[in-house]
């Protein structure tokens, strides 16, 4: 009986209480940027009571842009907030269930003063558990430039003169469009790049702590880049005008059409482009050298002036369609086609010098023309299990890519103060065929484990091959062009790649963390077809040489990436990776370049692959709306690194003769110790005003030896770039970009500082349906590189500028479209263009 009634007292209890503190129910919803449907980690949802404002209840959304708050019965205002975007509210919401807000969007805080400001006029930084994400803004600057240009202007990131693309100064960087290699980056080269237009770009996503989902090639890291895909319903599009000096003109269309069960979408530009250039190299040498047909001519020094004239012409469309299954699945298919047809100049002038007296000169003429074609087709299927994250892709790529060059060398004697005659130097002809093809296979699959856990495992598999055959012919003593047996060959590689990997985040407290495991087997195979055997070759080429190489590795590559909140607007990050460079097939090929008679880069077919462990430990600040600030300090140990060191070697010259030159030969040094720190700010003092800038300082320490020279070194250098836009009136925008890399010690000399400086005006016309713009770069013509190499048997001082400086002017024209919505983009169901969303929010 007391039992009973003991029973029925606390039920009576328990029902009271419930009655008292009201029924619990869930606000659920996730928040992405309308800039490509990027969720928004660390987002803030506020509910206030309506009949009682000191009652507050909230929370803050995970990786995934999710949240998930518990509230009893009542009326709520509620609020989404995420800093440096404009602030979303629900008003007198009753919440008597369950509530599913849906997909809330955000837009980027635009101007008070003016209402058809660009939502994304400025780079925004979003940072991930393993990556930044800079949405490109509306930069000036690159306004009728290439994506090149625009890598330019991204932090961390330095294009250098002949487009060489390094990462906190560090060139062993993976480029991935739209989360894989493609035709469209030139697989390992970045040549592409300066020819696709920078307003193909919707973001660029730099990784330097990649998580296991990504290939573990590059061990300086990654960078992503993310085309534009409209998805704004209806038919829209744009236009894009550019002329410039010297010669550039270009046309860029971009069309959408979307439905509620496609998505039909086209870029297609064609470009026209002059980009002069000019080297100087005077050398020293220690000992006096005799050449090998003016060979009366004894000498100690040769100044090179070289004089390049390019003419580049360039097409390139991208068609694509995006089909919706249902509301869970789509499937997508794209096919990107480019052609390139150009041809290059190449005028060194020659002066040989004895103890300061003039003994002879010549002037070295290569006419280069190349033809080049690359297409692509991708297939891409998702399907979404649910609305939690749990979800599968499969994707399939083919790739191929062929250039066809050819080249013809002359090579006359200027004048003559010696008592020589009849100097006859024989002429030369080069042809190159290039065939590369490339297949990815890949799938992911993604389950959400409870409210705040994630399961990820994939598989990837990349098989790629590239053929290529070189001709050499040369004028022989009755005038004809004969083949030159011992530089004609063919160099046929392959690298076949299969990686599995598996990770797995969670979010416990104030940590996030994500925890992968990768494993790749890689296969490198080249094979060498030439006249001569492989002793002979070892002769000719000074070192020793497999012919029909087969190198197979297994690797294990871990990553952990880790993210303590400190605050709503303050967090700390720490990340580790192992990764790997793997040579390339031009980094192994044997045979030595043609561009100078007495200056040459070989390939080295020894080389092995570097291996690498990087930490990097972060820090993030956010005051108010105005202030950004994003810190890191890194460190990286390499293993078998490659450098290049100067020789000086004998090869087979024209006419078969034996010509001394100076050989760049890339080697594994034994260990590269790479430290750094680097700091970026995003600030908007007034609304009219806009500053971006950022510094990296890194310093490096080379550790080995070759061919019994000690090439050990300590090195360190910077380089720091600001960028300022100003709002003038008459809604002029005016921007200043300004970069700097400062002087550094190489292991066989030094190299100068350089500094570059571009300016771009611009004006929205026609009722803001068109802007025009002007700009100009490299304004000082100072964007060169210059420094000094010592060896044991040169002293050389050398410049070299692959372009000067450029002014152009463009119109870009949007129909249907405003221009406040141009670069917004509509969820479809939170994806990133590249097909997945993953813990850490991108693939």
């Amino acid at each position: 009986m007391r039992l009973r009634l003991f029973l029925l007292l606390t039920l009576f209890f328990n029902l009271t209480l419930a009655v008292a503190q009201g029924n619990k129910h869930k606000v659920t919803g996730k928040v992405i940027d309308t800039q490509g449907g990027v969720p928004l980690e660390y987002a803030t949802i506020t509910l206030t009571d309506v009949n009682d404002p000191q009652k507050v209840n909230g929370g803050i959304t995970d990786t995934n842009g999710a949240f998930s708050i518990e509230v009893v019965d009542g009326t709520y205002n509620i609020t989404v907030e995420f800093i440096s975007f404009e602030t979303k509210k629900f008003n007198n919401r009753t919440i008597d269930q369950d509530l599913d807000l849906g997909t809330v969007q955000l837009e980027f805080a635009a101007s008070d003063l003016d209402e058809v400001t660009v939502v994304a006029e400025t780079t925004t930084v979003d940072v991930r558990l393993d990556k930044k994400i800079y949405n490109i803004g509306k930069d000036l600057t690159t306004s009728g430039g290439t994506v090149a240009d625009a890598l330019n202007n991204v932090p961390s990131v330095n294009v250098d003169i002949e487009g060489g693309i390094s990462l906190r100064g560090n060139e062993n960087v993976r480029i991935l469009i739209n989360g894989k290699p493609s035709a469209m980056a030139g697989f390992g080269s970045t040549d592409v790049l300066s020819q696709l237009p920078a307003d193909a770009i919707e973001r660029v996503e730099v990784i330097t702590s990649p998580s296991a989902r990504y290939d573990a090639e590059g061990t300086a890291g990654i960078l992503n880049i993310i085309l534009r895909k409209e998805k704004t319903l209806g038919f829209n599009g744009s236009i894009n005008l550019t002329g410039g000096h010297p010669a550039n003109a270009g046309i860029t269309g971009n069309i959408n059409y979307r439905t509620e069960k496609f998505n039909l979408f086209n870029t297609t530009g064609f470009r026209y482009r002059e980009s002069p250039g000019n080297g100087y190299f005077d050398t020293e040498y220690f000992t006096t050298r005799q050449d090998a047909f003016l060979d009366s001519i004894a000498y100690n020094r040769n100044i090179e002036d070289r004089d390049i004239s390019r003419i580049d012409r360039g097409f390139n469309t991208n068609l694509g369609l995006e089909y919706y299954l249902n509301d869970k699945s789509s499937i997508t298919g794209t096919a990107f086609y480019r052609k390139g047809l150009d041809d290059d100049l190449t005028q060194n002038t020659n002066d040989y010098f004895l103890d300061g007296n003039n003994q002879i000169g010549t002037i070295r003429r290569e006419a280069q023309s190349e033809d080049e074609y690359s297409y692509q087709f991708a297939l891409n299927y998702i399907n979404r299990f649910n609305d939690s994250g749990h979800q599968l892709t499969a994707d399939f790529q083919y790739d191929v890519d062929n250039e066809d060059s050819g080249a013809f060398i002359t090579e006359d004697v200027r004048y003559n103060n010696t008592d020589q005659t009849g100097v006859d130097i024989p002429s030369e002809q080069t042809s190159t065929d290039e065939k590369q093809k490339e297949y990815l296979f890949q799938a992911d699959y993604v389950l959400p484990l409870g409210k705040d856990s994630q399961f990820e495992a994939g598989y990837r598999g990349n098989f790629e091959n590239t053929v290529t055959d070189y001709t050499l012919l040369q004028e022989d003593a009755s005038g004809m062009l004969v083949i030159n047996e011992n530089q004609t060959n063919i160099f046929d590689y392959t690298q076949n790649v299969n990686a599995l990997y598996t990770q797995y985040g969670t979010k416990f407290g104030s940590f996030n963390f994500l925890l992968g495991l990768r494993l790749e087997s890689t296969q490198l195979k080249g094979k060498i077809s030439s006249e001569l055997t492989e002793e002979e070759l070892q002769d000719e080429f000074n070192f020793d040489i497999d012919t029909d190489f087969n190198n197979d590795y297994l690797g294990l590559f871990p990553t952990l990436n880790i993210i303590y909140e400190l605050g709503e607007n303050e967090n700390i990050s720490l990340g580790y990776n192992r990764r790997i460079n793997r040579p390339r097939g031009w980094f192994l090929n044997p045979f030595p370049s043609r561009d100078s008679r007495t200056n040459i880069f070989q390939g080295n077919p020894n080389l092995q692959p570097a291996f690498s462990n990087a930490f990097d430990l972060g820090y993030l600040k956010k005051w108010g709306k105005n202030l950004t600030l994003t810190s890191s300090v890194y460190y990286q140990r390499e293993t078998d690194a490659f450098q290049r060191v100067q020789e000086q070697v004998t090869i087979t010259g024209p006419g078969g003769s034996d010509v001394e030159v100076t050989r760049n030969l890339p080697f594994n040094l034994a260990t590269n110790d790479r430290m750094g720190a680097e700091l970026g700010i995003l600030y908007n003092p007034f609304q009219w005003w806009r500053l971006n800038g950022s510094v990296n300082y890194f310093q490096f320490k080379l550790d080995g030896e070759f061919n019994g020279v000690d090439y050990s070194q300590d090195n360190s250098s910077w380089f720091a770039r600001m960028s300022s836009k100003v709002t003038l009136p008459g809604k002029i925008d005016w921007q200043t970009n300004a970069f700097y890399r400062g002087a550094s010690q190489e292991i066989q000399g030094s190299s100068d500082g350089i500094l570059s400086v571009d300016l771009a005006l611009s004006k929205d016309i026609f009722n803001d349906n068109a802007t025009i713009s002007a700009n100009v770069s490299d304004l000082f013509n100072s964007r060169k590189r210059m420094g000094n190499t010592t060896t044991d048997f040169i002293n050389q001082y050398s410049e070299f500028q692959w372009r000067q400086r450029q002014i152009n002017v463009s119109l870009m024209y949007r129909f249907n479209q405003q221009k406040n919505e141009q670069r917004k983009r509509q969820n479809n169901q939170g994806m990133d263009d590249e097909g997945g969303e993953g813990f850490e929010g991108g693939k």
